[in-house]
């Protein structure tokens, strides 16, 4: 038997609905099951104890085959449907009692106290207030029938009758007063949805401001500072190479490198305050930025660099300016250390893509023949700062080092 989706009015049963409301906890539900099954038993002892020990006028057998094929359906429909919400279970379980209810009314109408048990698994097994009220009108009709027929023919009281559309119509205003209560408490969590929203977007703009305002605060320190003192280190360059014999071709040199680390690094400074982005970045693609980066650093050190981009493919990667961003500072910080630790002889610096689809990476490797050390051992803030900024946009970065082995760092972010 198929199922179909069953959103009961009484209850949300065992799991979150499509809005993610849930009237009911799980364990709040599974003890309402418990009572169902425990109130069921009861009610259908009764009625089996009042059939086979009180006098009454209809047949024993039909009034007790009745109830057997109520416990059947229950167990083989009733409870399954309450448990998986399986609307066909559901549906198939209603008409059985129906007709049940129907034989009960006809044959003994003192057994109607069990329509109480009837009014109560309509509401429980239907999706939806216009079929429990068409549900509850069913059962009320099939219940009233018997004693009305019964009536007419003076065999029975209008009493009878009377009671059962007392509880028709306590039935029906029980199901529309849970019915309201639960859109009202819909309408209470998606009110609390749309509060902790507003609290999120409030968090995020206050965490805006705070970046804003500590923006500001370094643009500040930058001009005070660092601007200043790389503005004297390049006039100083440029004062020293202006008085320079003509023969002092090696100073000049060093001199007009000196002059132009000071400058890229003052606009490096003022470009991560103004838009946290490296200059190297602004008017160039990551490859022939991570190209200045290895001939400059060559340069400098005069160490054998270079910058392998065969595993790279046809293109440039598809990378988000955060994601450039993430991998020239991995290539920056990866360089740095082997100028201050290495004692290397010859770098290369790797970009390379692995990977397609949602599992694609592009990766830059640097990796040098110096002394190495003990990754275990040896974590400093550069590299724990990179691997924070790695992880911000998805990515990872790893270390693979020995003593006497040489080093070589990998900063990995996922490509589109």
């Amino acid at each position: 038997m198929s199922s179909l989706p069953m959103r009961p009015v009484a209850v949300d049963p065992s799991c979150e609905g499509a809005d993610g409301d849930r009237p009911l906890s799980p364990r709040g539900w599974r003890v309402t099951l418990v009572g169902l099954h425990v109130v069921f038993v009861l009610l259908l002892g009764i009625a089996v104890a009042t059939i086979v020990l009180s006098p009454i006028e209809g047949s024993r057998a039909v009034l007790l085959a009745a109830l057997g094929v109520l416990a059947l359906a229950y167990v083989v429909l009733g409870a399954p449907a309450l448990g998986s919400r399986d609307a066909r279970r559901a549906q198939a379980y209603l008409l059985v009692m129906v007709l049940a209810f129907g034989v009960l009314a006809w044959v003994e109408p003192s057994l109607l106290f069990l329509l109480f048990l009837g009014y109560t698994h309509v509401w429980f097994l239907v999706g939806s207030l216009r079929q429990g009220i068409l549900w509850t009108l069913a059962l009320a009709l099939a219940s009233t029938l018997g004693p009305l027929i019964a009536w007419t023919q003076g065999n029975e009281p209008l009493s009878g009758p009377g009671q059962t559309l007392v509880g028709l119509t306590f039935s029906i205003v029980m199901g529309i007063w849970i019915s309201r209560v639960l859109e009202q408490s819909q309408q209470r969590a998606e009110l609390i949805r749309e509060l902790e929203r507003t609290r999120a977007e409030l968090a995020d703009l206050h965490h805006a401001q705070g970046m804003a305002a500590e923006r500001e605060r370094l643009a500040r320190e930058v001009h005070d500072t660092l601007a200043q003192g790389y503005t004297s280190i390049v006039v100083l360059a440029q004062t020293a190479a202006a008085a320079l014999p003509p023969d002092a071709s090696g100073v000049a040199e060093r001199l007009a490198l000196i002059e132009e680390v000071a400058r890229e690094n003052l606009a490096e400074a003022r470009a991560m305050v103004a838009a946290f982005s490296p200059v190297a970045l602004d008017s160039a693609t990551l490859v022939e930025a991570l190209q200045r980066l290895v001939d400059r650093f060559g340069r400098e050190t005069g160490l054998a660099t270079r910058l392998d981009t065969a595993a790279l493919g046809e293109g440039a990667p598809e990378l988000s300016r955060s994601e450039e961003v993430v991998l020239l500072r991995g290539a920056q910080e990866a360089l740095a250390n082997v100028r201050r630790h290495a004692s290397a002889t010859a770098v290369v610096l790797r970009i390379g893509r692995v990977g397609s689809g949602e599992s694609a990476q592009v990766s830059v490797h640097v990796e040098d023949d110096g002394v190495g050390f003990d990754p275990d051992g040896a974590d400093g803030v550069g590299l724990a700062g990179l691997r924070g900024r790695a992880e911000e946009v998805g990515g990872a970065v790893d270390v693979v080092s020995a003593p006497g082995r040489g080093t070589r760092v990998t900063v990995r972010v996922p490509a589109r």
